[in-house]
Parts: structure tokens; C-alpha cells; sequence
């Protein structure tokens, strides 16, 4: 049972039946939650429907609380309501919602937290997305696991959704990576290729790809014009490179289900997606010629001061048009991303998600305005930014390069501290604020180290059926016992405290969804674990609410079933982060 679901469920019944007037207005009671008060001490439940409402029914917020109030009266499930400050609905419930929770998630399993209702539409969550002219950097990891942990979120909560990786594969830096990758092909053929020349690609992560171009072609390549080798050469350098990214992302188990090539964007017969979507933009009147003035602050490489083919961007909510092509003919990147877009609505995406860098802040604007001109205002576009990572080793910060080669790779930060922590900590703070990853913290057994924290508290609930196992082997702990354990022996304050954060979930699991917010799922885990370890304390100091009660079989398998489904909920939570739920912690 979620009781937030349910008793708002039952305040916009008891509302339509006082007013009926509210059964057509569905936008106006959309508006009104019911959460947890700020104040525990004001109850479970609070609801701001009477001044959420109070203007569209003209009437004060407190009369309309105080009739809500009265409709309540014989609710079973409401041991105490009442009216607090200028209209807030407090509910204080029966123990047995809360003892519920235990058996919904005993009963649902890997399920409980899922709703019922599968939303209507398509998602398509676009993350990663690095140029293949090198292996995946720490930059890259924190967008890479959040927008595979908003993915699982999403389809955990039965949105249809497809993950996908542009491939950045149509660029000059994909000439200058042949450019490197051919250097690298010759030092494999025994050439002394001396100091790599600037603006190439130094990193050492190129002389596999030489030797392999080596095994392929041989010596033939040097015998072609340079058109010609590039030609030859880039598809399987670019293949090359895509393999080492997708080593790197399955590390860290990150999942994709659709690479997409910018290149093909720009082919075909007809000129390509990026020819077809600026002709329809020019017959919807969207594309005019004229001139931009120039931009505040730092000047743009890309920025051109002449008459050129704009898009209205600004009739869409961007700060400006934009350009979409460049002076000497070619299509401007923002050019492929309306295109790209337009796939994406035409593939039936209307809700679309993109998880950039924080290099990329300027792009939410006009992305959002590409979604909304190519769909008809139909498709929606988020653009999460994720921002940096501060590795902290040593008290020295790590120093990150591409182009000098000298940088700390995924693979290098996996290999150190392991998936679940990368996983985790990149997760455990909101994707618009800074992270300093800490490797002297997240490597740390305590209760300092989050991942640890929460990984203990799953462990702990294991060991309390091994010890039921040693102290009471006669005991059924089986999944069907615990099923139907009597669940009203759980009355004791801590326990109540303990089940009310375990029923939290749902609500958790639904509003991170709903704003694109995976951090949230990591939050909530943490907090249920800070519940379990000091439920956990308080039984060391008070017997009678230890785990195994050699007294009474009938409070034991009511509090192990208790146990089982705070380690599932826990599994759940980690399962969707894309975290391990070990039985053990060596």
C-alpha cells in the first residue's frame, strides 16, 4: 500500500464530493500533494489541498480544511486529523498501514515500488555520446551512470524506453583521429615516428589501433593519396575506438540499445536528414536569411559575422536563432541536432532526454527549441547537464586531458575502487551540482562512506536470518512463512518508525521518475539504511526488540519478515542505481 497514493486518492474523492463543481476541473486538482509534514510531529500525512484549491472554490483555505476534516471522521485507517496553520491537512494513521507495507513488498518482491500503470509514450534517454577519438575519461562517467540509472529508474517504473549513444562520427575530429591512428599504423611497421606532432592524438591508446590497422593492410596503406587512406582507414578506426568505448561502459555495466551514427545524418541520396529537416523548416516558414549580432562575452569559434541561413530558435524560447550553415557550405552542428531531433519525434519519441557535460549549459535552451519546432510543440527535450568530477587523490586534484593523452580513464577509476562506488557516489549528489570524489572516503569501511553504509545495512538484514538459522533452526523463514507472519505484534514506536520509511518507497521511486532524478533513489536508500542500522542499535539496547526473541516464535517471524522486505526494498533501490546488494561485506 502506498499511503500517500491512497489518501490522495481519498482527499480528491472526499474534494469532488463536497464540491462537485471540482469533477470537471482535473488541472486544478492535479495541483495538491499529500507528503511528509516537514515536522514529524505533526503526523504521517500532509495535505495542501484547501489552499491549493481555496481560490478556484472562492472560499478560505481553513473552511474548506475543516469540512475535509469532517469527511474523515469515520476513516478507519486515521487515528488522528486535524487542521494546521493557514489550511495544512495533518493525518496521524493506524499502525496497520504501515504494517501493510511489510506485506506489499513481501508479496511484490523485485516489483514493489513499480506502479500498476504504464505511462503513454515513448522515452528516449541519450547519454554518453563522446567523440570515439579516445577511451571514455572520469568526465564521462558521471553522465554515463546517470543516464543509465535514469534509464532503469524510468523503465522500473514502466515508462517504454530506449537508451541510446550518438556517435560524434562526423566531424574533423574524426579526420585528425585517422590522421593519428595512420602515425600509430606506421610505428607498428617499425617507422620512427619521433615526437607525435601537435594537434594529433598522443595518447598511448592509438598504438593498438596501429598494430591492428598493421595486421589488416599491411604496408598498402602507404602507397595511397591521403583521400584515399583516410577513406580506407576511418570506418575501421572509428569501429576500433567504438569497441574501446564499449569496453570501458561495460565496466561499469552501462547499457545502450541504439548506437546512432551523425554521419548518417549527412547521407543519402537525397542529401540526408539534415538537407530533408531544413527543407521543412523552410516550409514552415521557421528558416529566413539575415545576420546575428555578436554574442555577449566570449566570441564562439563557430560565430560568423554575415548574412547566413538562420533558424527562428528564438520564436521557440532560445535566447537567439541560430545558424545553420557555415560560410563555406557545410551544415553547423546545430543543424544535425534539429535533425537528429526530428529522427528521434519521427521514431515516436515525444519525450526526450539528453545528458550532456557542463560544458554544454548553453545548449538547453536551444535544444528544448529544436524539439519544439520539429514536433509541433508535441515533443518534449530535457537536458540534464551533469557537472564536474573533482578527483581527489592524495589531496591533489587529478589532472584530465584528452588531447596530451594525459588523463584518468574510466576504466583506470573502475579498476581502482570498483563498479558499485563509481556507481554510487557519482549518483549520491544532485547532477547539477560538483562532485568531489574522494578515493580515501569511498574506499573507507564507515559509516562516512555511503556506499558502504547502504551495502551494510542489505548485508546486515541477510545475517539476521543467518542468525535466526543458528538460534532458532527450527524456525520457518521461508518467503511463504514470512507471508504470513502476524504483522500487528510490529506496534512499537521504532518499529512504526522503520516501516514509515520503508513505505516511502514508491513515492520515492515515482517523483524521481517523474523530474528525471535518479539521485533520489540514492537518497532514499541511504535514508531507509540510516533507519535499518538504528533500528539495529536500539535492539542492542533495548532485548525486547531484538530480531530473535527465543520467548515469543510469533514476534520473531514478524520481525524477520519485517527484515526481509527492508532488504528487498534495499535491492530494489540499488538494483535500479545499478549497484550489487551483497549478502556479505568482507
Amino acid at each position: 500500500m502506498d499511503a500517500f497514493a491512497v489518501f490522495r486518492n481519498r482527499v480528491e474523492e472526499k474534494l469532488i464530493n463536497l464540491f462537485p463543481e471540482l469533477s470537471d476541473n482535473k488541472q486544478a486538482l492535479s495541483r495538491f500533494v499529500v507528503e511528509p509534514p516537514r515536522d514529524a510531529s505533526h503526523g504521517d500525512l500532509s495535505c495542501n489541498a484547501a489552499m491549493v484549491l481555496s481560490k478556484v472554490l472562492k472560499s478560505n483555505p481553513r473552511a474548506i480544511a475543516e469540512k475535509l476534516v469532517a469527511e474523515f471522521a469515520n476513516d478507519e485507517q486515521v487515528e488522528k486529523i486535524d487542521v494546521a496553520g493557514p489550511g495544512f491537512i495533518n493525518f496521524t494513521l493506524t499502525p496497520d498501514v504501515w504494517q501493510s507495507v511489510i506485506a506489499d513488498a513481501n508479496k511484490q518482491g523485485a516489483d514493489y515500488g513499480r506502479p500498476e500503470v504504464a505511462p503513454v509514450g515513448k522515452v528516449n534517454v541519450e547519454y554518453v555520446s563522446a567523440n570515439p577519438t579516445g577511451p571514455l575519461h572520469v568526465g564521462h562517467t558521471r553522465g554515463a551512470v546517470f543516464g543509465d540509472a535514469l534509464a532503469s529508474l524510468m523503465d522500473f517504473c514502466r515508462y517504454d524506453i530506449t537508451r541510446e549513444y550518438y556517435i560524434n562520427d562526423a566531424g574533423g575530429q574524426i579526420t585528425v583521429l585517422a590522421n593519428s591512428a595512420y602515425l600509430r599504423y606506421c610505428e607498428a611497421l617499425g617507422d620512427d615516428i619521433g615526437e607525435i606532432p601537435a594537434g594529433l592524438y598522443p595518447g598511448k591508446y592509438l598504438i593498438p589501433v596501429g598494430q591492428a590497422l598493421a595486421e589488416k593492410f599491411g604496408d598498402s596503406l602507404k602507397s595511397m593519396d591521403e583521400t584515399e587512406r583516410e577513406t580506407t582507414i576511418r570506418p575501421v578506426v572509428l569501429e576500433l575506438m567504438m569497441d574501446l568505448v564499449r569496453d570501458d561502459l561495460k565496466k561499469l555495466g552501462i547499457k545502450h540499445d541504439l548506437f546512432f551514427s551523425e554521419a548518417s545524418l549527412h547521407g543519402g541520396g537525397n542529401g540526408g536528414d539534415i538537407k530533408e529537416t531544413l527543407d521543412w523548416l523552410g516550409e514552415e516558414g521557421l528558416v529566413y536569411q539575415g545576420t546575428l549580432e555578436a554574442p555577449k562575452g566570449k566570441t564562439p569559434e563557430d560565430w560568423e559575422d554575415r548574412e547566413q541561413t538562420l533558424f527562428k530558435a528564438s520564436d521557440f524560447g532560445d535566447d537567439t536563432d541560430r545558424a545553420l550553415v557555415k560560410s563555406d557550405g557545410t551544415y553547423t552542428y546545430f543543424a544535425a541536432d534539429i535533425a537528429y531531433h526530428r529522427n528521434k519525434y519521427l521514431r515516436g519519441f515525444n519525450s526526450q532526454i539528453v545528458v550532456l557535460g557542463a560544458d554544454h549549459a548553453g545548449y538547453i535552451k536551444r535544444l528544448s527549441a529544436a524539439g519544439k519546432a520539429v514536433s509541433g510543440g508535441e515533443a518534449e527535450v530535457d537536458v540534464k547537464i551533469c557537472q564536474l568530477v573533482n578527483l581527489l587523490r592524495n589531496g591533489e586534484p587529478a589532472k584530465m586531458s584528452k588531447r596530451s593523452g594525459n588523463f584518468v580513464t574510466m576504466a583506470q577509476l573502475v579498476d581502482e575502487v570498483g563498479a558499485d562506488v563509481v556507481r554510487f557516489i557519482m549518483l549520491f549528489r544532485r547532477n547539477e551540482a560538483q562532485l568531489d570524489f574522494d578515493f580515501d572516503l569511498v574506499t573507507q569501511q564507515t559509516r562516512e562512506n555511503p556506499v558502504f553504509y547502504v551495502q551494510y545495512a542489505h548485508a546486515r538484514a541477510c545475517s539476521a536470518f543467518r542468525n535466526a538459522a543458528r538460534d532458532v533452526p527450527e524456525l520457518d523463514v521461508s518467503l511463504e512463512a514470512l507471508q504470513k507472519a502476524d504483522l500487528s505484534k510490529l506496534s512499537h514506536p521504532a518499529e512504526i518508525s522503520l516501516l514509515k520509511t520503508m513505505g516511502q518507497f514508491p513515492r520515492a521511486i515515482e517523483a524521481a521518475a517523474a523530474a528525471h532524478e535518479p539521485h533520489r533513489v540514492a537518497f532514499y536508500v541511504h535514508e531507509l539504511a540510516a533507519a535499518f542500522h538504528a533500528f539495529w542499535t536500539k535492539g542492542k539496547e533495548e532485548p525486547q526488540l531484538r530480531f530473535v526473541n527465543h520467548e515469543d516464535r510469533t514476534i520473531t517471524l514478524a520481525r524477520l519478515a519485517m527484515v526481509n522486505a527492508v532488504r528487498q526494498i534495499l535491492r530494489n533501490g540499488l538494483s535500479i542505481l545499478g549497484v550489487s546488494a551483497p549478502e556479505e561485506l568482507s
